[in-house]
Parts: structure tokens; sequence; C-alpha cells
């Protein structure tokens, strides 16, 4: 994103590369995309593109990154020096500065990634202490403007913080604290009550600890306050002060919230056990972050298992969030969720694996006093008790067959299930129940010697969509990759046909032919060449749509530069650094070995839905591309295009 964007330059500029690398360096491609298409959808029957990309670097210090793109849909050159927001960040060992557009990061609860115009400061003198700083204004006055009254309204803020934390043996301790406030006379024009705009300031301060309890235990808990004075204006003393109120400019418009969050793991067998709590005040907020969840309470119990001799894994989590903390909503909601997996492996032959989780939330949105006094059944209908429900299970066995030299076998089956059901006042709610099978079965059978590759696949499903709809999905599917030319040339074919049975209407049915491959010449060209044969029939919407795509790329650069980090520096951050992002409901979070870890295990339960060789190759090339990403950020963006490029084929099939 930093390479292409039009609004911000950064550079990240470490000084201790210095003298490392060679002064001058520089290297990019071009690509061209070209797409033939005819049939009955709305798309142009001709497409092309064009993209290219140069970056210049010197010295491994500074970056300069050009790129451009051209299509049938215009000329595009992004300017990599748009200085609207201009972000440097040198570095000289345990030293580090932000200077000009700068965001940091403190605790969730005090400073958590706001945007400001300002400096900061990181030192780390050592593994043991560590300490960041920051001021900067984080909002610009914007005067209001009575013929655009939903415009961006805002006073001038202006914020400093300081964090710090020291490691002892068994423990480390830490503070956050963080302070805005506003300028009450940086706006000219007088803002209307009802646009709820006023002058505030806002002091938030944490502590935090992680700590070994009984040589095995580890405990993490951080507490935070956070003051808030709705119009720096007010004169008065504070109705309720807080232990920290020193340090706020209070006044009678001063409230002060509070936010804990604690968890312990217990290592038991040859496994662990988990307990988190959370709980977070209504109307928390802190000025140092964009959003903030609050009024929330999170109960959360984990736990994970080895028995038989580490041939049965279990992993368990039961989680209970509710909010409504005060008592002061008319609305109220629960949620429970619970999950339990299970990896079974008898022998270097056999894996099975399976999976449950439900979801279930809980609505209240009911007047007590009408409640007592109603008379008849039918009274306040209005009122509202709702409950959805969400189960998914998941059942997959993987059989090797044979595992020579020359002949590799394996059979693979998956089956699923999903079932989505809402309920009010106790009954079930007309058409809210949704209900999924899908069951898949594939045999792979590899010729190393020969690059070859059979799969023949059955897929079955049956769903049922509220009263309306109740329909049947099945078809084969065959598919076949080869390499020749020395493994420079890597092609692929395949055809699945689905019958689509509805006792509603008319049956229909899909022919999908692929044909494709990719060859290699050289290491920095690449040629491609795809095609897509779709069939159908049954439906209003019957007929046939033929796609070509034919692409070439090429990379160029002056030379093999190093590595901006050593292989050794590369371990460590996959060991220390911990990232996490969600995907469709799922979290995903740890080391980047946890994290590659899980891509694998979701590629290994898809694995029987993947008919198309090609595209679970190019799954596979992408998952090792990921392993040798050094960028956090970069990482973090791949691996969400995998787990996108996974679930758009998988849905793609199920269509």
């Amino acid at each position: 994103m930093l390479l292409f964007s039009t609004i911000a330059y950064s550079q990240q500029i470490n000084f201790d590369r210095l003298g490392k690398e060679k002064f001058f360096q520089y290297g990019g491609g071009v690509s061209t995309n070209t797409i033939f298409y005819e049939g009955s959808g709305q798309r142009e029957s001709l497409t092309y593109f064009l993209s290219g990309n140069l970056n210049f670097n010197f010295a491994g210090l500074y970056q300069i990154p050009l790129s451009f793109a051209y299509s049938n849909q215009g000329f595009d050159t992004p300017n990599p020096f748009n200085f609207n927001r201009l972000s440097l960040s040198p570095s000289y060992k345990w030293i580090k500065v932000h200077l000009g557009s700068v965001n940091m990061s403190f605790t969730p609860y005090t400073l958590n990634g706001h945007q400001f115009n300002g400096v900061g400061l990181e030192l780390t003198p050592g593994n043991r202490f560590k300490v960041a700083m920051m001021y900067g204004r984080f909002l610009k006055a914007t005067e209001y403007n009575p013929e655009e009254p939903n415009a961006l309204v805002a006073y001038r803020r202006v914020g400093y913080g300081i964090k710090s934390s020291y490691k002892f043996k068994k423990a480390l301790l830490g503070i956050s604290l963080f302070k805005a406030k506003d300028d009450s006379k940086s706006l000219e024009t007088v803002i209307p009550l009802e646009v709820g705009i006023l002058p505030g300031n806002n002091t938030a301060i944490s502590f935090n600890t992680q700590m070994d309890l009984w040589d095995k235990a580890k405990l993490q808990l951080e507490y935070a306050v956070s003051g808030v004075t709705e119009d720096i204006r007010l004169q008065g003393n504070e109705a309720n002060r807080s232990f920290f109120s020193f340090l706020v400019d209070g006044n009678i418009s001063t409230q002060y919230y509070s936010a804990v969050k604690a968890n312990v793991d217990y290592p038991a067998g040859d496994g662990s056990l988990g307990l988190g709590y959370e709980r977070i005040d209504p109307n928390y907020r802190t000025f140092g972050a964009y959003y903030f969840n609050n009024d929330l309470e999170n109960i959360t119990v984990n736990g994970n298992q080895s028995i038989f001799n580490n041939t049965l894994g279990i992993a368990l989590n039961v989680g209970l969030q509710r909010d409504n903390l005060d008592n002061t909503k008319v609305a109220e909601m629960k949620r429970l969720v619970s999950s339990i997996n299970l990896n079974y492996s008898t022998s270097d032959k056999v894996n099975i694996n399976g999976s449950y989780s439900n979801f279930q939330s809980f609505t209240n949105i009911r007047d007590q006093f009408d409640y007592i006094n109603q008379v008849d059944q039918l009274d306040n209908l209005d009122t509202l008790n709702y409950r959805q429900i969400s189960q998914n299970a998941n059942l997959g066995v993987n059989y090797q067959l044979k595992n020579g030299e020359s002949n590799r076998q394996s059979l693979n089956l998956n089956l699923t299930y999903q079932q989505s059901k809402n309920e009010q006042e106790g009954q079930e709610a007309a058409g809210g129940d949704n209900v999924f099978y899908n069951g898949t079965v594939a045999l792979s059978m590899g010729y190393p010697e020969h690059s070859l590759v059979i799969t023949p696949a059955a897929h079955v499903s049956y769903n049922t969509v509220g009263i309306t709809e109740t329909q049947w999905i099945l078809g084969p599917t065959l598919g076949v990759a080869k390499q020749f030319l020395e493994k420079k040339l890597r092609t692929h074919v395949s055809a699945s046909y689905n019958s689509t049975i509805s006792y509603q209407e008319t049956n229909r049915s899909n022919l999908n032919f692929r044909l494709g491959g990719n060859y290699t010449p050289h290491k920095d060209h690449l040629l491609q060449c795809n095609f897509l044969a779709l069939m159908r029939s049954g439906t209003i919407h019957g007929g046939s749509d033929f796609t070509l795509t034919l692409g070439y790329t090429y990379n160029f650069s002056n030379g093999t530069a190093k590595k901006r980090s050593d292989s050794d520096d590369l371990e460590e951050r996959k060991q220390v650094s911990s990232l996490k992002f969600r995907h469709q409901g799922i979290s995903y979070e740890g080391t980047r070995d946890k994290i590659l870890h899980q891509l694998r295990d979701r590629l290994q339960t898809s694995f029987e839905e993947i008919a198309d060789t090609a595209i679970l190759e190019q799954l596979s090339i992408s998952l090792k591309a990921l392993e040798a990403e050094q960028n956090d950020q970069v990482f973090k963006l791949k691996a969400i295009g995998f787990l996108d490029a996974l679930a758009e084929y998988i849905q793609s099939q199920e269509n």
C-alpha cells in the first residue's frame, strides 16, 4: 500500500544498514494481461491491462517507488511524492524516531493507532527496559459550515504520552499515560448545540503486568482508567473523583471510566488450560483511538490436551459476552460461543480431524412494567425476546493409500454441516431455520517421475433455506496437472459437472471446463494462458460463457541485493513478533510460525474441495512465499490474500 499510495509517503530509514548494501539499486517489473470474453454476461468482449513498477534504493536507506497502470479504462500514474502526509522513521541501533504524520500504539485503552502530526521516540537499550514517547496534533481545527451540516467539525486537539516497561526475572511491569486536550479558542464560528461538538480533554492511564505463577502459570493483567471532560469551558468541581484526579484538568463535566483485562494460562499434562476476563465500562473511550468497543464483559475458558500417546488432540473454547453493565439500556444482548476441535492420527497414513462450534446471541427488549401488567398473551407484541443460533460442524479424513517414489495416492473425505436458526418469544421464526450439508470425496494420484497429478472427485450438498426452498447439488470433477520441459512448463486441465435438483423449480446443471498453463523460459520471464468454458442449462440465464486470458510478466534488477535483514534477524522476528487479524469471522493470532500453521491447517481441511490441481499448486506456492516474507504488514496482507483466494475458489465450486 505504501508503494502505490497517492495520499501518503512513508519511509523506514535504518542507519544500521549504511555501508552494508550497494549504494544504488533498482528493480521492478512489467505485467500485461488480455482477456477475451464471449457469452451472455454484461461485460466487455476485450479487456486489457498493462502495469509496471520501478523502485530505486539508495544505500539500503531510502527508497523511491514508481508505478503506472494502463487499461481500456484509462491511464494512471500514482505519484509517490504527494506530500499531503509525510512520514519518516529513521533508526540507529536501539533508537528510533518518528517524524511527520505518525501513528503509534501504547495499549488498547490509551493510545491505540490514532494518527497525529508530530514526533515520536522509541528507546530499547536492552531486552529489559523499553520507553516510548510522543507529542503531536491529533485533530486540526475545522470550522462549522451551515451549508454542509453533516461535514466534519472539530476543535484543534493536541496530545502527548509516554509508555515504559521493565522486565524482571519472572515479571514485567509497565505503565502508559496519554493526555489530549482541545483548544476551545481554535474555532471562530459558533457551533450549534445540536451538532454535539464540545471542546474536551482526556487523560488515560494504564498499568499492565506479566508474571509467572507457581513456576508454570502465566498471568497477563492490564487495568486502565480514562478521565474525560466533556466541556472544558464549564466550572465546578468533579462529581466523582479518581485516584489519579491530580493528573486531570477536571470540572463538573468530568467522568471516569475503567477497563480491565486478565488472562491466565496454566500448563496441564500435555496441554494447557486458560481463563480470560475483560470488562469495559459503558462509554469508555480515549482520544487516542478512533473507535472503541465498550459496555461489555467477556469471560472465556480454553483448554487443549493431547492423549493416547499424542494420537488424539483436543482443543475446547467457551466464551460468554454481555452488555448493559450499568442496567440503563432498554435492550440487553448476551452471546454464548463454544467450539471444540479434535485431531486424531493413528499413523502416517491416517489423519482425522473434526470440529464443532456454535454461536448464540440473546436480545431482550421489554418494559418490565408492561410485562407484569399484561392481561393477554397478545399484549406487547412490539417487544422483543430474540435468539439467534448458528452451528458449524466439520469432519475431515485423509488416508494415504500409497507413498512410493513413483506412485503416491491419497483419499480425502470432507463433511460439513451448518445451521442458522432464529427464534422469537421461544418460538422458531417463520423461515428462520437454514441448514446446509456438504460432502466431498477426492482421490489424489501423483506420479513424481512423470511430474503428473490426477485428481478425480465428487461433491454433493443438500440445502434447506427457510420454508420455501430445498435443493440438492451434486456432480463429479476431474483434474489433471502435468509439467514439461524440466518443469518450466506447468499445465492443468479440469472439468466439473454440477446438477441442481430443486423441488420448487426446474432442475439446473452447470458444466465447467478449465485449461491453462504457465511457462517460465527464464527466471525473470513468465508466460500464462488460461481458458474457461461455462455451459448452463435449465435456467432463464442458460447459455455458454467462454473466457480466454493471456498474460506476460517480466521482472528486472541490477543484481542480487542483500536482504534488508539477515536470516537470524528474520528467524528472531518470526519467533517474537505477534500478528493478529480476522477473516470471515475466524481469528488468526500469534507468531508467524503459529499463523502459518493455522493457514496450513485451513488448506488441509479444504483440500478435498479443491479439485483443480493447478489451484492447489498456486495456493501451496503462496504459502511457501509467505514463509520467506520479512515485513509483518506485507505478511498479513499476503495471508489475507491467500485466504481470499481459497474462499473465492471454494465458493465458485459450490455455485
